[in-house]
């Protein structure tokens, strides 16, 4: 086998319409791209998302509202959810933790203790954050509370 015998496989190739090569290609004159305009032209290119002169939809739409990059977001209980699920889940301490193995909260949510409903048990608490309603009644009802930061 000679270099110049070497030529692709069968089906490997294909050939190529040779845009703007005289009218006898067929394909002459315009070369397919249609009379004048921008798109006629070489090195033509379009903005993403551009509408043809109306007005772009980003500019057409109001800018709405205000999202806080610094918002804690808290994974939120009352009194009377816990007292069902420490009943439910025989559960002493209320820790993320605890919450997390029996599958109430995501691994990287902060608990929050809210004042609605009646606390009857003593219950130690490991929470985020505790509301004052919530923190009042937790010690009369003998708990305890601890807030991890």
């Amino acid at each position: 086998m000679k270099l110049h015998q070497l030529k692709p496989a069968k089906g490997a190739t294909h050939k190529e319409k040779r845009l703007g090569r005289g009218e006898a290609s067929g394909h002459g004159g315009t070369s397919t791209k249609g009379n004048k305009g921008h798109q006629s032209r070489a090195g033509y290119k379009i903005k993403m998302a551009h509408e043809g002169g109306q007005m772009p939809i980003q500019r057409r739409l109001p800018k709405r509202g205000f999202k806080n990059p610094h918002r804690i977001e808290y994974a939120v209980f009352n009194l009377g959810q816990i007292e069902q699920l420490s009943a439910k889940y025989n559960l002493t301490e209320i820790s993320p933790e605890n919450l997390y193995a029996n599958g109430l909260i995501k691994k990287t949510d902060r608990v929050k203790i809210l004042g609605n409903g009646e606390l009857k048990s003593g219950l130690s608490f490991k929470v985020d954050a505790v509301s004052e309603k919530a923190k009042s009644a937790i010690e009369a009802a003998g708990g305890s509370i601890e807030i991890v930061k």
